[in-house]
């Protein structure tokens, strides 16, 4: 399965892009960028230098993706939504080398939803879900359900994307049957 770049797409030498990777209209991938194989990149995504996106992300239309994001394998990235390298920045005072870029990770399998931001210096946890038009201030939990502005953790999800509904402290999925236990305010699977 070889690597698909629309004719209208910019891919500079020097870029990165795994196997099966499929690069669509009018996106901008700069040198130094590493994808993944098997990824997919909507209309109008941008992917900045040094940018690292694992196997298997999807990455909806109108998002860009600036130096200092890393991205894990499974990762989902809904229509417009914004990640920000930069905590405090201003025309007057360029802030553009990586020295002045924090680090965002989103960790495997979490999902971030359209129009959602994910300020510079967060992580967001394993198999996390954002919600459409939050605003990520802090650290996302594994399997935690976040929204509003800023983002509160509402809930916890299950791998599959179906929320929890916790009995004291453990969980069965109603979808897939997966089990979690929650134990000070974390979530992890107890089935593995």
């Amino acid at each position: 399965m070889g690597t698909f770049i629309h004719e209208s797409a910019y891919v500079d030498a020097g870029a990165t892009i795994g196997e099966g990777t499929k690069v669509w209209h009018f996106c901008h991938v700069m040198p130094g960028a590493v994808i993944g194989n098997e990824c997919s990149l909507g209309q109008n995504v941008f992917v900045a230098n040094l940018v690292v996106l694992g196997n298997h992300v999807k990455v909806q239309n109108n998002v860009s993706i600036y130096e200092g994001v890393i991205l894990e394998d499974y990762v989902f990235c809904g229509p417009s939504m914004v990640f920000t390298n930069v905590k405090t920045p201003r025309s007057a005072f360029p802030r553009n080398t990586g020295a002045d870029y924090q680090i965002t990770r989103v960790l495997h399998g979490a999902s971030i939803g359209a129009n959602a931001t994910v300020v510079c210096g967060t992580q967001i946890g394993r198999w996390a879900f954002v919600a459409a038009g939050a605003v990520v201030t802090r650290d996302v939990p594994d399997y935690g359900l976040v929204a509003g502005v800023p983002a509160r953790i509402i809930g916890w999800v299950c791998e599959c994307g179906a929320t929890l509904r916790f009995d004291q402290d453990a969980a069965t999925c109603e979808d897939c049957r997966r089990q979690y236990r929650r134990e000070a305010n974390r979530v992890s699977r107890s089935d593995v």
